[in-house]
């Protein structure tokens, strides 16, 4: 039977290990405005033969930065002018944006993981010096968290698996179905779309916990 000041000890030290447990999990949080994945020849179709991106601003992830380039992107019922680039160039190029764009340009995207781009539909490119059809990769991305391989270990996931997070705030919430992606290119942070931050009240680096270690 543990007298009064054990007892007192004991809840105290399990409130402190909670809070540095919640502590040491913290997600810094990437808001996705609609944007533009280019392939190089896709890239040279828009701005003109042997044209390359101009840095604007490097992100978190290590070797991406969004370009100072931007383009129209057109679907049957609307567009939407100046829409960020993304780089590096890719192998094929890629159109993410929400689902409440989508409704304005008549596109039906689906959630998809980035990359993933079977099944997709295309959508119109315009830039300075021609045009793009896509025929495929219009998504509306599956929110996810990039982490690197000790960040995995150390939160007990795996990549591909599917956890839930918690949000802080007024509109406190929980959000389930967030895809971990596992990579040593990456850096710890969480991506989602500006209807999602929106919806829970997020904003660039603000930051969530995963689900479990909320409890």
């Amino acid at each position: 039977m543990l007298d009064d000041n054990e007892l007192i000890a004991k809840v105290s030290n399990e409130v402190f290990k909670r809070i540095n447990s919640i502590t040491n999990h913290k997600i810094v949080v990437g808001v996705s405005n609609r944007h533009v994945h280019l392939s190089k020849e896709d890239l040279e179709s828009l701005f003109g033969k042997g044209y390359e991106l101009t840095v604007k601003s490097k992100l978190k992830q290590p070797g991406q930065f969004a370009a100072e380039e931007c383009v129209t992107i057109r679907g049957p019922k609307g567009e939407f002018k100046k829409v960020r680039i993304l780089g590096p160039v890719r192998s094929k190029s890629q159109v993410e944006i929400s689902l409440t764009d989508s409704f304005k340009l008549g596109v039906k995207a689906p959630i998809k993981e980035s990359g993933k781009l079977e099944g997709t539909p295309g959508i119109e490119l315009i830039g300075p010096c021609g045009k793009v059809n896509m025929p495929n990769g219009t998504i509306i991305a599956l929110r996810h968290i990039h982490m690197t391989p000790e960040d995995a270990k150390f939160m007990e996931v795996n990549d591909g698996d599917f956890v839930d997070v918690q949000f802080f705030g007024e509109r406190k919430a929980i959000m389930g179905n967030v895809l971990i992606r596992v990579s040593d290119k990456y850096k710890l942070e969480m991506h989602l779309d500006t209807d999602e931050a929106n919806a829970v009240g997020i904003k660039n680096n603000d930051f969530v916990v995963l689900r479990k270690f909320v409890g």
